[in-house]
């Protein structure tokens, strides 16, 4: 079983309700295997790997990292290399001037001093102001590119058209953040590099998620779930639809698989 987090198993407030938590447990009980698949850094996880007692892997920063939630470290990783990081940020510099630019590295982030960190997001990122020269200075595991006005869909075409050819370009919020992975990195290339380990085939997965970084997994699983909050695209792609992420939909859906 492989799920998305923010938006599909947590609630919008990032918690892991009770239900969840002992839906998770059930999984793990019966024998299954469970997956956390995310577009979150490692540093994120410790709520969530709390949740499952430090117990398994997590595909984290949308395949990037392989994150043990036992140990808390980073056990594999597929990065921008520098001088195709140089690249996309000239690239899209060059075309979408508004577009200010963050990085994730594997220990740490770092952001452009124009990239509003506001709300929870000043608290929850932290990181670095550094310049340009000195965010592209060493591979990363995702780089973020937010712009002020554009909507995420407009915005991705237009970012995969510049460096599609580059990067694996993706978003996961309401806002116009696009997020990138090395080229051909996905959830859905790290879940079945996991999945082959343990010779699991995908008819034998079940996944769930919200938003278009979703969407390569959910078309990779044998059967795909939908929370019913989940971006467009998502619900349109997925074999079944369940209830939204506050209302405990993956839960339920576990519930009565894993009885």
């Amino acid at each position: 079983m492989a799920t998305d987090l923010d938006g599909t198993a947590l609630r919008t407030d990032g918690t892991v309700s009770p239900r969840t938590a002992a839906a998770f447990a059930r999984v793990e009980e019966t024998g299954a295997v469970l997956v956390f698949v995310t577009g979150r850094p490692p540093r994120w996880m410790s709520s969530v790997a709390g949740a499952v007692r430090h117990r398994g892997l997590a595909i984290c920063a949308n395949g990037a990292l392989i994150y043990d939630l036992h140990t808390e470290r980073i056990v594999e990783s597929h990065l921008i290399e520098v001088e195709v990081l140089e690249q996309v940020v000239s690239q899209l510099r060059a075309n979408v001037p508004e577009l200010a630019f963050s990085v994730e590295y594997e220990g740490g982030f770092a952001h452009e001093s124009d990239f509003p960190l506001g709300g929870w997001d000043s608290k929850a990122i932290g990181g670095l102001r550094v310049g340009a020269a000195t965010l592209t200075s060493r591979p990363c595991a995702k780089l973020l590119a937010l712009h002020p006005d554009m909507a995420p869909d407009p915005l991705h075409e237009a970012v995969h058209g510049l460096v599609g050819h580059l990067v694996t370009a993706t978003h996961s919020s309401g806002r116009g953040l696009i997020e990138m992975s090395a080229h051909g990195v996905t959830k859905a290339t790290a879940l079945a590099a996991f999945a082959e380990q343990r010779e699991i085939k995908p008819s034998q997965v079940v996944a769930f998620g919200d938003m278009p970084n979703d969407l390569p997994m959910l078309g990779w699983a044998g059967t795909s779930y939908a929370v019913a909050n989940a971006h467009p695209a998502v619900l349109a792609a997925v074999d079944h639809v369940t209830a939204a992420n506050n209302e405990d939909g993956v839960a339920l859906v576990l519930e009565r698989l894993y009885r």
